[in-house]
C-alpha cells in the first residue's frame, strides 16, 4: 500500500470512528473515492492520524 492509500485510509477511518461515536453529531458516507460529510469534525484527530499514519504507526 502506498503512503497516499494509507493516509486516505486512516482518515476515512477516522471519520468513520468519530461517527460511530457522536452519530448524531456527525454523519460520514462514502462512495467510490467521494466521501460525505454532515456535521462535526476532530480536527486535531484527524491531525494525530496522519501523524501516525506518517510515521508508520497503527
Amino acid at each position: 500500500m502506498t503512503a497516499e492509500n494509507e493516509i486516505r485510509q486512516a482518515l476515512i477511518d477516522e471519520l468513520k470512528r468519530q461517527a460511530e461515536i457522536a452519530p448524531d453529531r456527525l454523519k460520514v458516507g462514502t462512495a467510490g473515492d467521494k466521501l460525505t460529510l454532515d456535521g462535526q469534525v476532530d480536527v486535531d484527530a484527524l491531525v494525530m492520524v496522519v501523524m501516525g499514519s506518517l510515521a508508520g504507526g497503527p
